[in-house]
Parts: structure tokens; sequence; C-alpha cells
């Protein structure tokens, strides 16, 4: 048996494990030990520095350095998972389908929509090497009756190029393309949560992922419903407690001669979804964007953030971040 942590992962890795079952990463910690910037060393949790706990349930490191985590694990062995992928010419129809089956899935059924080329290698099938297609990565915490029933509907819709799928312990697939993304690979980053997606953005999906500047960009489209909306806004600092879908413009070339050509095709990808975001975005996915946008993140939960800031660190030592200013 495995012990697993739940909530948003990066686009490196293969899904977003059990979000919609046991809620964001943040809604399992239960203490953590963390040096502030004039060196207390500090155990936060619901009884000790609550204001310090709320604050880096979401906060991100604005607060000091983490040294030590406890979290309430949920136990695992295996789940069903692995890549769908279809011809991107049914990605129209195909992510029309995915918003509306999502939402109303179990909660232990997790895949997420996703834009990408197929990698030129194994276990990829070499007949489709290098196509660019749409697909969904599959976490299913369940029996494999369970999962064939989940993936029924979106596997109806249109005749897969490959179905990946398998039973596997939750790592392996967390780990699953760690291997095509190596150092020095050059990246940009523009991300939104997301409430709805009309027609007029599935089309624009469509349009900015049959453009990809190299074979390593994408575009993820995670669900955070579920789970995620049983705590309220106010409970920890993560705002988008009503946000539907986390979305990821991932623009990634190992050449740096093509770092302009993929912050380009990330900055304009984003610039045509934005009007059918919720607002803000989750941190991990944002680049150095601008004070409105990291205040547009935090939401009703900013004004707060900041008096936490000007406590445990009124000279913002820790700024290399999505900075949250000290109050005045």
């Amino acid at each position: 048996m495995q012990f697993v942590g739940v909530g948003l992962l990066d686009s490196k890795e293969a899904c977003l494990g059990f979000v919609r079952k046991h809620g964001l990463t943040i809604d399992s910690l239960l203490a953590a030990e963390i040096v502030t910037a004039d060196g207390d060393v500090l155990l936060v949790d619901a009884e000790h520095h609550s204001d310090l706990f709320w604050a880096i349930r979401g906060g991100g490191g604005n607060f000091g350095v983490v040294t030590e985590f406890t979290f309430q694990a949920h136990p695992s062995t295996t789940v069903v998972g692995g890549p769908t992928f279809w011809a991107l010419e049914d990605a129209d129809e195909l992510q029309a389908a995915y918003r509306e089956w999502l939402p109303s899935a179990p909660r232990n059924v997790m895949g997420f929509f996703a834009y990408h080329t197929v990698p030129p290698g194994p276990p990829f099938p070499e007949e489709i090497h290098l196509r660019n297609v749409c697909g969904i990565v599959w976490c299913i915490d369940g029996s494999d009756e369970e999962a064939e029933t989940a993936m029924a509907p979106m596997l109806a819709v249109a005749e897969p190029l490959m179905h990946g799928v398998g039973r596997m312990p939750l790592k392996d697939l967390n780990g699953a393309f760690d291997g095509l993304y190596g150092p020095g690979d050059q990246w940009y980053w523009r991300g939104d949560f997301v409430n709805e997606i009309p027609d007029d953005a599935v089309t624009r999906n469509h349009e900015w992922n049959s453009k990809m500047p190299s074979w390593k960009c994408g575009s993820h489209i995670y669900p955070i419903d579920g789970a995620a909306h049983d705590v309220a806004v106010e409970d920890t600092a993560f705002a988008y407690r009503n946000a539907v879908w986390s979305q990821v413009m991932i623009a990634v070339d190992p050449d740096p001669a093509g770092a302009p050509a993929i912050r380009d095709w990330a900055i304009g990808y984003w610039e045509a979804l934005h009007p059918y975001s919720a607002g803000g975005a989750y941190v991990n996915f944002m680049m150095e964007e601008g004070q409105a946008r990291v205040k547009a993140t935090y939401g009703p939960n900013y004004a707060r953030l900041a008096q936490e800031k000007a406590t445990y660190d009124p000279d913002n030592v820790f700024r290399v971040n999505q900075n949250i200013a000290p109050a005045a």
C-alpha cells in the first residue's frame, strides 16, 4: 500500500491525483514547521499560529521556509490510469462532450483534457509519432469495471488513436511523462481558472493547439471540482473554491533559440481564452504577470493575506514568488 498526496500537480505529472475525491493538497495539511523571515521556527496548525497556518494553505512561498509538513494520508494501492488520444480533428466534439461529462462523473473519477503532440518513441505506436492530438489522461480510483463504465461515454464520442489505460500504482502514473522534459528545456506558462467552456472557447483551444511551436508544447484542463468545493472560500487562502477547471498553456522547447516563439504562443493562446476565465489562476501556472493578476488570484482573501504578510514578513524578504505585498 502506498500513501498518496492529493491536489494540484504540475504539468510534468500525469494527473491531479485524488483532488475530486479528497480535495486539494492543502485540505489534507494538518501542520507545518516554518522558518520565518526573522529566523523563528514555528509549529503552525489549527491551534498554533492559526493565522499563519491559514495563510500558507494557498499563499505560496510568501511567509517563510517550510521545513516539515504533516499531512492526512489517503491510502491507495493502484488506480486505473493512462492516456487516451484522439485525432485533433475530433477535438471540438470531444471537448464539448467532456465539459458536460466530467462534472457529473463520480468523485473517484479523474481525467484531465489535454492537447499534445505524441512523443516520438515508445510506448506510443510509431504510426502516430509526432501527431497533434487531443486526449484525456485518466486516474480512476475504483475497480476495472467502474473505470470502464466511467470512461465509456467519452470513448463512444469518437474512435481513439490510442487507449493506453491500465491498472498501476499512482506514483507510476504521476511519473509517466517525466522523461519527456529534461534539464535545459525552455519553459513558459500561462493559466486561468475556468468555470464554463462555451463553444467559442472550444474552438479557440482547437485553433491554438493546431499551431504549437514545438512538439513539447500543449495544454491541460484540470478538473478542480468535487471535494475541493466542500471547503469554504474563507477557510484557506486558496480563493477559487467554485472554479470547475484550472487550465494551463504549456510552452516548451529544448532549443534556447525557440524561447521567443514559445512565449509568444503561450501569451497569444492565453489572451484568446482569457475572456472566458473566472479571473485568477493557479499560482504555479503563472509567470511575472503583474500585481493585478496576483490580487485577482487571491480575490477576497488578498487583504487578509497582506495583513499576515505584514505580521510575519514586513520587509518582504520572501518576494521571489507571486508576491503578496505587506499591508501598510
